[in-house]
């Protein structure tokens, strides 16, 4: 079989790119994207006054929220690299040295981070806590809410423990919009925008591998 200029082009762009994200993973992001944005404007913008039928979206969206977070922990255990967001020994070094330096001691420089840096896995950590405070005190209070699957039974805890658990419900969304912020002002800064295409199209180019990874802590897959 003859091998053409235009098979050589293409063979030459796939091998210039590194898989970031599979479909799976591009996917949960966005749908729960959505589910966080709808819940938050399910929540807020009455109010503020803008009036609509809203629990109904609001807690049918919560449940799609819960699945996905479900399903998302189960294949973050089973099926990819758990260990790949937490924070080890060597973020805590880069960590450090990076802080002395920005402050102007000498030292060694900071080394490049594995598939996250730092303050990604600081900031997944903290929209862990939020989302799963989020859901565990939005499923208890379904039950103060008639739906076509249960009736409501706002007698299966006192009064004092549903004003806690609103507590933490509301705390915990008014800390999820300041993350949302932080989440997408970061997406859109020029010098992070390699993470944010990978989002999109799964990929980023070797270069950019090369230049903000250590290849060491992250064995990525070519494609």
């Amino acid at each position: 079989m003859a091998v053409t200029q235009a098979n050589i082009s293409e063979a030459g762009a796939a091998s210039d790119r590194v898989t970031r994200h599979l479909l799976a993973d591009r996917l949960y992001h966005w749908l729960m994207a959505a589910c966080v944005l709808t819940l938050l404007a399910t929540a807020f913008l009455p109010i503020i006054g803008v009036k609509f039928e809203w629990l109904g979206l609001h807690w049918m969206t919560g449940v799609a929220l819960s699945a996905l977070v479900l399903i998302h922990i189960v294949r973050a255990v089973i099926w990819q690299d758990f260990w790949a967001m937490m924070i080890d020994r060597a973020d805590l070094r880069n960590a450090w040295r990076r802080f002395a330096q920005t402050f102007g001691r000498k030292g060694a420089a900071p080394g490049k981070p594995g598939k996250y840096n730092v303050l990604q896995k600081l900031y997944h950590a903290g929209i862990a806590v939020l989302v799963l405070s989020i859901i565990a005190t939005g499923l208890l209070m379904l039950l103060k809410i008639d739906t076509p699957l249960w009736r409501r039974n706002p007698y299966v805890l006192a009064d004092y423990q549903w004003g806690w658990i609103y507590v933490v419900h509301g705390f915990a969304a008014m800390g999820l919009i300041t993350m949302v912020m932080i989440h997408i002002y970061f997406a859109l800064r020029p010098d992070e925008w390699r993470l944010t295409r990978s989002m999109f199209r799964g990929w980023m180019t070797r270069r950019e591998f090369e230049e903000h990874h250590d290849r060491a802590r992250w064995a990525a897959d070519e494609r």
